[in-house]
């Protein structure tokens, strides 16, 4: 079994675009006629240039290589061009396609993931959903009304979540860390303060934010938040300023959660050894893929840390993040697009099931979803942007934040 044929993927789901502005799979067939699908959750150039990418990481490190020799390829790549360090283009592109091989392996051995990596730990996956608003409703509005979220909020609960993130405290600009503006601080304490009159202790809260404060700037408004208990305070930093988690941990008395921005086990560990971060939240398609992933919550466990991986992607990496969360004895929560998506649906043909605040292992080969190749084709991306992008435009101090939440801009 040699792995053999590379397409790839690249799927505009439509308006609003939940889960960002394109989605990359691409697809392996092996030399028996055995295909796998995964997904590259990592962006940082054009789809074009991407799609480059993940060509040369396959034919250069996989192809004719057995699907079963994930740890070779996987050292191949991390030591491609005499680097031997975490590179979020390069690991990214090799995440999706080892997320494809495990589903080639899983075919073809006829059991799911989760069984070839530790089998059954987990019957069922705790979720969480972002806050979203209602098809018709005003998006601009609603991203920094804390009543309409309080209202979104108590209809998920309804439906069965027992936890929802919403990130109120913008911008996320290219300036690296801001101080938070005095009108950010105050939004946010709004929204924290309606949610919980809306969930009461029914859920748990989610304080998003994506790398954009100083590290004072983080503790100001961490402190500001901690009356309303949230489960998380997510990323308050810049990524890179790992050290600086801890000196954040010190002075908030919020768990901080990580990790969506961070590539391979290298750069989690320092950041498990520094202290501060007990929440990890790797994107699959950029950690490396499904066999990093396995690593990193075998070495969260020493710490007494938690995994919850992170999604803001297609149904794909979804998948694995389902079978990872099956496998391991340190999960505390996995993310959703809402129940699962429309559109993430219907790419898989509904193969994935959620019921009452919980995904459901899928029972079937490799990584138990259905790719409906035909849909996929029928949304291509035939744009130039990038997958998420961050404002030029520093904090206005003056006028106050309005900026976009879940999704961007219209498809161009």
């Amino acid at each position: 079994m040699k792995l053999q044929d590379l397409e790839i993927f690249i799927v505009a789901p439509p308006a609003p675009g939940w889960g960002g502005r394109y989605w990359i799979f691409p697809k392996i067939t092996t030399a028996c006629g055995i295909t796998g699908y995964g997904e590259c959750y990592a962006s940082t150039v054009g789809p074009a240039a991407m799609k480059a990418v993940i060509e040369d990481v396959f034919t250069r490190h996989m192809q004719g290589t057995s699907p079963e020799n994930i740890e070779l390829m996987y050292r191949r790549v991390y030591s491609s061009g005499f680097t031997q360090r975490p590179d979020p283009t390069v690991m990214g592109a090799f995440a999706g396609l080892e997320i494809a091989c495990w589903d080639i392996l899983g075919k073809a051995r006829n059991r799911p993931v989760w069984a070839l990596i530790g089998g059954r730990m987990n019957d069922r996956i705790r979720s969480y959903t972002y806050i979203y608003p209602e098809p018709g409703q005003n998006h601009a509005e609603f991203w920094v009304n804390p009543d309409q979220h309080a209202e979104a909020a108590a209809r998920y609960v309804e439906q069965g979540f027992t936890a929802l993130k919403f990130d109120p405290a913008g911008p996320y600009t290219i300036r690296g860390g801001h101080q938070p503006a005095m009108s950010d601080i105050t939004r946010s304490v709004a929204f924290c303060k309606a949610i919980r009159e809306a969930v009461g202790d029914r859920a748990d809260l989610l304080f998003g934010t994506h790398g954009q404060f100083t590290t004072g700037g983080a503790i100001r408004l961490g402190q500001a938040l901690e009356p309303y208990n949230p489960l998380w305070y997510e990323e308050p930093i810049p990524p890179d300023n790992l050290l600086e988690f801890a000196e954040v941990a010190r002075q908030v008395r919020i768990p901080l959660a990580t990790g969506e921005r961070l590539t391979t086990k290298t750069e989690f560990g320092m950041l498990l050894r520094a202290g501060g971060v007990k929440i990890l939240q790797p994107a699959l398609g950029r950690l490396g893929g499904i066999w990093e992933a396995k690593k990193l919550a075998a070495i969260a466990e020493i710490y007494n840390a938690e995994m919850a991986p992170h999604l803001y992607a297609g149904p794909v990496e979804w998948a694995a993040n389902i079978h990872l969360s099956t496998a391991i004895p340190n999960l505390l929560i996995a993310e959703t697009i809402e129940t699962g998506g429309s559109f993430h649906l219907r790419l898989i043909r509904n193969s994935i099931r959620w019921e009452g605040g919980y995904i459901l292992p899928p029972e079937g080969p490799g990584l138990g979803i259905d790719f409906d190749e035909d849909l996929a084709r029928a949304h291509p991306y035939t744009g130039n942007a990038l997958h998420l992008q961050m404002q030029e435009a520093p904090c206005d101090y003056t006028n106050g934040n309005r900026f976009e939440g879940g999704a961007p801009a219209p498809h161009d």
